[in-house]
């Protein structure tokens, strides 16, 4: 006869199980684990070289030094310096000539010589204590002092190269000035610098010719003569004194998003909404060569100043460097993911800088054609860059701000804020004025060196044109940096010059250093 077999919920076999392993364990549930003697040991080892690495080196033993020279990988004997453990053996096995370590009432020295009445002390009284510290010699107290009262970034500091190129007993001589340290000193509040007085700007001629948006705009090295381009298609060329129209050249069948004027050639670049690059011969008037290759618009191009490279940057998300005379496609700039606005060349590293709508900036190995670093402090596109003239910086602008870099690797050095706007043109000369030209048609005047803006000018669109139709879409200023020439939406091209008449007294630097700490993004 079979029993049937009683069947529980699966809720009552799970407390049961619990229950059975509750009765199994109960009685060691509160009995501490057993202490392992080697685990532990090497357990206080390891946290005695993990927080107390930086001053283990600190006391000089005097067996070491007797010994001769220390190994060349272990200046300070740590690889032969006694874990606590080994420190009773010491004492008692140690001859009259021998430095006590660890923790004891001494003073709070790395190692104090006994003398010979408290040579059998194992644990020396107060008395012997200040004996003891009235006997040293006045040079080796205050070096004892000097020694302890270091820092602990003091010590990191002194752990490095400047050690390692000195013997052990000149470690003393190194940290002599412990007391000095910077975490004892108040620290000076940091301070920022005045700006410089710049003279105020102010227009003084408008230019009309063009029949649509002026967009990119270059001054030839005689500045004798700027060239413009247009999205009424053409290029012309200006005389710089006179403001009057010298030559219309035409050949574009989109937009003429950039031009530039080599210095090296009689030869003027430009580049279109139509993907077109071209090289125009000026002895001729002529287009001489076609750069093929861009699979988009191309908004920017920039000339090597002292090999014959051509760079362009598009909408296609990439920068080509081109060989001028070969027109071959010398490397494709790949790694931005968005339009590339705008490309400047010099001739250190970073020999390429390009701008883009994805927000980076990217520094480039020409000769590799790779990144040399990316830029991603910018929230915002950034549609302009410059390249101080004497200084090994360089300027980028977006909505967000303005930020100054450190070459060759793209450090960041401040923010200029306050010009709230699209900025599409970026220009600066030695003097260290920066402008930067936005697309509601504001200009701001920047000191480069304290980012202080000294000038906002808003100039009044051409004679029937809409109030909307003013923006700035290139500025630069001519060869003797004394003329900002601006090409705007107007159809116009402004040309600004420095007030002559203005002084610091009647334009004084109305300056409130309120941002100490610089914002990084």
């Amino acid at each position: 006869m079979t029993e049937d077999v009683q069947k529980h919920s699966v809720h009552t076999l799970v407390f049961r199980s619990l229950k059975r392993t509750h009765d199994m364990f109960v009685s060691d549930h509160a009995k501490a684990v057993a202490l392992d003697d080697q685990s532990y040991k090497m357990k206080m080892a390891v946290k005695m070289r993990a927080e107390y690495k930086p001053v283990l080196h600190m006391p000089v033993l005097k067996e070491g030094r007797e010994r001769g020279p220390l190994h060349a990988s272990d200046p300070y004997g740590q690889l032969g310096y006694p874990l606590p453990g080994a420190l009773l053996h010491t004492k008692q096995n140690a001859s009259p000539d021998y430095l006590v370590t660890g923790t004891h009432p001494y003073p709070s020295a790395p190692g104090v010589a006994l003398t010979a009445e408290t040579q059998m002390q194992k644990m020396p009284s107060e008395a012997g204590v200040h004996s003891m510290a009235l006997a040293l010699p006045p040079a080796q107290a205050r070096q004892e002092a000097s020694r302890t009262a270091a820092s602990v970034a003091e010590i990191h500091r002194h752990a490095g190269a400047a050690e390692r190129s000195h013997p052990p007993q000149h470690a003393l001589s190194l940290m002599e000035g412990g007391t000095k340290s910077s975490g004892l000193l108040p620290r000076k509040a940091p301070t920022m610098p005045k700006p410089q007085w710049h003279p105020p700007w102010k227009l003084y001629r408008v230019i009309s010719g063009h029949l649509g948006w002026v967009r990119s705009i270059a001054v030839e090295p005689g500045n004798q003569w700027f060239v413009t381009g247009s999205a009424d298609r053409t290029i012309k060329i200006w005389d710089l004194a006179s403001g009057k129209l010298k030559l219309s050249l035409t050949g574009h069948i989109s937009t003429v998003r950039g031009v530039a004027v080599s210095t090296r050639s009689p030869y003027l670049f430009s580049c279109g909404e139509d993907k077109q690059v071209k090289c125009w011969d000026l002895e001729y008037n002529k287009v001489i060569r076609h750069y093929h290759g861009h699979l988009s618009a191309v908004y920017d191009l920039d000339l090597h100043p002292t090999i014959d490279v051509l760079v362009t940057c598009s909408r296609d998300a990439t920068a080509r460097v081109w060989d001028i005379r070969s027109k071959a496609n010398v490397h494709t700039l790949s790694g931005h993911t968005n339009t590339v606005a705008t490309v400047k060349c010099q001739s250190a590293e970073p020999q390429v800088v390009t701008g883009s709508h994805d927000t980076t900036i990217r520094l480039w190995d020409l000769v590799a054609g790779k990144t040399r670093a990316t830029l991603t402090n910018h929230k915002k596109s950034v549609r302009a860059l410059v390249l101080h003239p004497r200084q090994y910086t360089f300027a980028s602008g977006s909505p967000d701000n303005i930020k100054q870099w450190k070459c060759p690797d793209g450090n960041f050095i401040q923010n200029l804020s306050g010009h709230n706007a699209i900025i599409n043109t970026l220009a600066v000369n030695s003097d260290g004025v920066l402008v930067s030209g936005a697309d509601n048609g504001t200009i701001h005047m920047w000191d480069w060196r304290t980012g202080y803006n000294f000038q906002r000018i808003h100039a009044a669109v051409q004679p029937g044109s809409l109030d909307s139709e003013s923006g700035i879409f290139a500025c630069v200023f001519d060869q003797s940096e004394s003329r900002l020439i601006t090409a705007e939406a107007d159809k116009t091209i402004k040309v600004y010059k420095e007030d002559d008449t203005a002084t610091e007294e009647s334009h004084p630097v109305n300056w409130k250093p309120e941002i100490l700490k610089r914002k990084r993004f």
